[in-house]
């Protein structure tokens, strides 16, 4: 996650005005956040263990930290048309895309994307300008992507490709928006965490995954437009 940029979110709801969190290390300082949930140690033999399936003679690791208009998914799809192109098999690639920093709503469901506007939020717009209010990129709908022939998260899951999800950024985000609500922090990070849609897998830190993806033997691209 950037540890400089400062981001502001208005228009949550059509009505409040919701200032996300100045960086990373002043929203970990916030004393509203500092209880919150820590990545168990079930859930991080779960990422070890994920991390694991990585296969084949062609590996790459996509670096999502902003929407960038869905290329997160776009060059994971890519890397296997190449790769197919020059012969290659799915069995024989994988790419990975980690969804982290201000990417992370690629990874949930619609019902958190109409609950709080993520696409307002984290400026995911439609061609004409206007927020989406559903996660373009798992399953796309015609005109989300600028070729009809891309395929989607969900499509890209069933060649072998994988997808993960920074778990510091869901509970950095979903504690700022917890805040401006006078909500639990705890309770509305687990809402999201239960929004992260099937076979995304949840990750410490998207820089861990990263890590840990060049580790077994991927190499690093940063996936934006």
């Amino acid at each position: 996650m950037k540890t400089t940029k400062t981001t502001t979110r208005r228009n949550f709801m059509g009505a409040m005005m919701l200032g996300a969190t100045a960086s990373t290390l002043s929203a970990l300082t916030n004393p509203i956040l500092a209880g919150m949930p820590e990545f168990t140690h079930s859930e991080m033999n779960d990422a070890e263990a994920w991390l694991k399936t990585i296969k084949g003679n062609h590996r790459v690791v996509y670096d999502g930290s902003y929407p960038h208009k869905g290329f997160p998914v776009i060059w994971n799809w890519a890397f296997y048309l190449s790769n197919n192109e020059m012969g290659s098999t799915d069995d024989q690639v994988t790419a990975m895309t980690v969804f982290r920093h201000d990417a992370i709503p690629l990874a949930l469901h619609d019902d958190l994307w109409k609950k709080y506007p993520l696409g307002e939020m984290f400026h995911v717009k439609k061609a004409d300008g206007t927020p989406y209010d559903r996660n373009p990129f798992y399953e796309p709908q015609e005109g989300d992507f600028p070729l009809p022939m891309i395929q989607g998260v969900k499509d890209m899951l069933g060649r072998g490709a994988m997808f993960c999800v920074c778990n510091l950024a869901l509970n950095v985000y979903s504690g700022a928006i917890a805040q401006q609500m006078g909500k639990d922090p705890n309770a509305v990070y687990e809402e999201w965490k239960a929004a992260v849609l099937p076979g995304i897998q949840i990750v410490p830190s998207g820089v861990w995954a990263l890590g840990r993806a060049q580790e077994e033997g991927c190499g690093y691209i940063f996936a934006g437009e």
